[in-house]
């Protein structure tokens, strides 16, 4: 029997888009379920927030890894169980009946998802070649653009109308069809030139990865300040300053840094890490300010926020165009600037905004940024031969890791700046709080 008849692209293309909306929608999921699991497991806040912090901690300890994983043991094979063990660890979520059984299976969880994203990276640019990246890109933001957006939307329905399980139940058939999909039809690509696992680095880069996860995800609400964040913030530091220093002296390093003396690859490899921080950023600041500052539900926020979705999908049609007519520099610098204007824009909406203006302006921040991230990635790869892609797609997974945590970071200091008595959104709270329910904002 033939288990070919697809071509490659298009399975390349199906596989990623499908793992990789799997992904990254079930980060943005849990934050609407965790209501829920706090008050059936009658957990604290603080005790039911670890839920998301053993999955990112996970993530950043299996993701340096990636690479080296993919060229050994080959891409297909890791990549379909890197599925696998995302897939199982949802299935083990659900039926979790405790709290400290569901942090095991996260962390399960996000073992795995620290491998499908580097990984398939690394497939879908060994698929395209460097002239047909930039038609890639509409496959690219996809993922990105659509699952922070209905994610919380279908998180809402499926805790609502049947049980916060069913976020994780979901993954199940979604990771089993594109499981056996790939099985069949995927093709396997292995580097001969692998070389040994470079243990030394990832003692260096797992921790150190893990340590500044961690304490940029949790500085924000335990304090910058504390002794567990300053701790884990400075050993983080530590280890990776180290890691750096070690990984440019190996032979075959687990992190190949060299790769940034690529002009164009370093370029745009510090471009994608500020384009994530400010996506990130604002997919997390703009949620807390409708639901906080102006009253709206979980799902009516989602459906505010969306148009923002919108913006990066249009975008990711237009940008193979745009690239092509102006070039990546006018492109990129343009998405950037228009970006940075849209920011300050946000910045100035509040209680009383009219709604569809604060949506034209999500969706044009989205529009920009789109332009910027999938006009950065299209060209950041450009250079990069084969061999070295999947040292090339971890490295950048790694950098783009580090700059969302940070951009939430930095968004949430600024909230918290904000929320202290006489700033801003202190008053835009107790406005919403004297207005008569239903009647948050203008403009509906």
């Amino acid at each position: 029997m033939n288990r070919r008849p697809f071509n490659q692209r298009t399975v390349v293309s199906i596989v990623y888009v499908t793992a990789m909306f799997m992904a990254a929608m079930d980060a943005s999921v849990i934050n609407m379920a965790l209501p829920a699991i706090m008050t059936e497991f009658q957990t604290l806040p603080s005790a039911a927030g670890t839920v998301n912090i053993g999955y990112l901690v996970s993530l950043a300890v299996c993701l340096p890894a990636a690479g080296w994983l993919g060229d050994r043991f080959g891409t297909k094979r890791v990549f379909l169980a890197a599925l696998s063990i995302f897939t199982a660890a949802s299935a083990l979520c659900g039926i979790a009946d405790n709290l400290a059984a569901l942090n095991a299976f996260r962390v399960i969880q996000g073992a795995g998802g620290g491998l499908i994203t580097p990984v398939g990276m690394a497939i879908l640019f060994r698929t395209f070649p460097p002239h047909e990246r930039a038609k890639i890109s509409r496959v690219l933001v996809l993922p990105i653009a659509v699952a922070p957006a209905v994610g919380p939307i279908i998180s809402g329905f499926l805790t609502d109308q049947l049980s916060w399980r069913w976020i994780f139940y979901i993954n199940i058939p979604i990771g089993m069809i594109i499981l056996l999909f790939g099985l069949l039809y995927l093709h396997e690509h292995l580097e001969p030139e692998a070389g040994r696992f470079d243990w030394l680095g990832f003692l260096l880069a797992a921790p150190g990865m893990a340590l500044a996860v961690f304490a940029l995800s949790q500085g924000p609400a335990r304090g910058f300040g504390s002794p567990d964040v300053l701790a884990a913030g400075a050993g983080g530091m530590m280890l990776l300053a180290i890691l750096v220093f070690v990984e440019l002296k190996a032979e075959h390093p687990l992190i190949e840094l060299r790769l940034l003396k690529d002009r164009v690859f370093g370029m745009m490899s510090v471009i994608s890490l500020l384009t994530a921080g400010g996506l990130l950023g604002m997919l997390y600041i703009f949620p807390l300010l409708c639901q906080e500052a102006l009253g709206y539900s979980a799902t009516d926020t989602a459906l505010i926020t969306f148009p923002e979705a919108l913006g990066l999908m249009l975008a990711s049609q237009l940008m193979p165009r745009s690239l092509a007519k102006l070039g990546p520099r006018r492109v990129i610098s343009v998405a950037l600037l228009g970006a940075a204007v849209l920011f300050g824009l946000l910045s100035l909406t509040g209680y009383g905004s009219n709604l569809w203006l604060l949506r034209l302006l999500l969706f044009l921040a989205g529009f920009f940024l789109g332009h910027a991230v999938g006009a950065a990635q299209v060209v950041c790869f450009a250079n990069i031969s084969s061999s070295s892609m999947g040292r090339a797609t971890t490295l950048f997974n790694v950098q783009n890791r580090l700059g969302s945590a940070f951009g939430v970071a930095v968004m949430s200091c600024v909230l918290a700046v904000l929320s202290q008595p006489s700033a801003g959104i202190d008053r835009q709270m107790d406005k919403h709080a004297s207005a008569p329910k239903g009647t948050a904002a203008s403009g509906e």
